[in-house]
């Protein structure tokens, strides 16, 4: 299996030492070494905030980000900013989640990808939407 290079690394700024930590739009990737074979990346968000975009008040998550990759992953430091991105918000669930969803399409062209939003209970119900690119091929 090839290795990670420093060349794999060009393209990451936000991950390292000493870097400072502040919400930020941007997915950095790194390349798929392994393009030969089809597999699953599952990414865990468990405390996802955003705000309701009508009273302002904090609605609380667990987000699920499931993805074949194409050419390219997505590396965990930048999705962690970017999800820090919608901390002050607001936005419907069923936007936010086909929102994170495009975003992580653009970023990635991945064979498939699903998100799950998993929203608190509010009002006395809790939401759960799932969006979903591409086709899984049967895994």
């Amino acid at each position: 299996m090839p290795k990670t290079s420093k060349k794999d690394l060009s393209g990451i700024s936000l991950l390292g030492a000493g870097k400072k930590n502040k919400p930020s739009k941007k997915l950095e990737t790194f390349p798929n070494k392994n393009r030969g074979r089809n597999y699953v990346v599952t990414l865990h968000a468990d405390e996802f905030t955003c705000l309701c975009p009508a009273t302002g008040q904090p609605d609380f998550a667990r987000l699920k980000i499931e993805y074949i990759p194409g050419e390219k992953i997505v590396e965990s430091k930048s999705l962690k900013l970017y999800l820090w991105s919608f901390r002050n918000v607001g936005c419907f669930h069923e936007h936010l989640t086909n929102l994170i969803l495009d975003d992580i399409v653009a970023a990635l062209n991945p064979v498939w990808c699903k998100v799950t939003g998993s929203f608190n209970v509010r009002g006395g119900i809790a939401i759960t939407v799932e969006a979903e690119h591409g086709k899984n091929p049967g895994m």
